[in-house]
């Protein structure tokens, strides 16, 4: 990749992103907490949250999974997402990401409709099985990659017919076409695409994509309905 394509990818971000996600109080300030918290700039940009919203209401979903928080921006727009009396259900690993993410959420006026779980996702899941969450009707999986495949496993096991599920950073420049891959991200991928392809029950593709943050892509992962 050079700067000359980072910096076009970019532009381009910076134009569209102000264009078809204008200026929002509440989402400017979610970053600003993040980054004033110190949390790692890796959440979605302003176009990718808009599409997350875009299909998460597309599928006409009243019940959303997100696995992996942040601060909260990615869970900002899906939430959005939600009809009236829809409910979203976002797991987090570190406890100040959390309590970050459980300000801007509040912040925004979401907090009767999303609710935040702490800890480790495949403890989690589990639970909220037992507890009879879900069905859920978009997931959102953006949270450690060599863990990817277990993480979608589940997503899927919670999902209901025709639900879609969006597994972030799987392209990873290029990098997942490797199969010599020693880096435990992209094995993780890797696991996980190949789990998917195998399962009879789910229809997918992974799209690339270029942007503000860089170079890589998403799998889309449809239920059978």
């Amino acid at each position: 990749m050079s700067d000359v394509s980072q910096q076009r990818w970019t532009a381009v971000d910076d134009y569209v992103g102000p264009l078809l996600a204008p200026h929002d109080d509440v989402l400017e300030a979610a970053l600003a907490a993040s980054a004033a918290a110190g949390l790692p700039a890796i959440q979605v940009s302003a176009a990718q949250g808009r599409l997350l919203q875009l299909l998460a209401q597309a599928n006409g979903s009243r019940r959303i999974l997100e696995i992996g928080t942040l601060g909260g921006y990615s869970t900002l727009w899906l939430a959005r997402a939600l009809p009236a009396r829809g409910t979203l259900v976002t797991l987090e690993f570190d406890p100040m990401h959390a309590a970050v993410a459980k300000a801007n959420i509040a912040r925004a006026g979401l907090a009767g409709c999303v609710t935040l779980r702490v800890g480790a996702a495949l403890e989690t899941l589990p639970r909220l099985e037992a507890e009879g969450a879900g069905p859920f009707d978009f997931a959102f999986v953006d949270a450690d990659k060599e863990h990817m495949a277990e993480y979608v496993a589940w997503a899927i096991r919670l999902a209901a017919p025709g639900a879609l599920i969006v597994a972030d950073n799987v392209v990873r420049e290029g990098a997942v076409a490797d199969a010599a891959s020693t880096d435990a991200r992209v094995i993780g991928v890797r696991r996980m695409l190949a789990q998917v392809a195998a399962d009879p029950r789910v229809t997918a593709t992974v799209v690339q994509t270029v942007g503000a943050k860089g170079y890589d892509g998403f799998a889309l992962i449809r239920t059978a309905g």
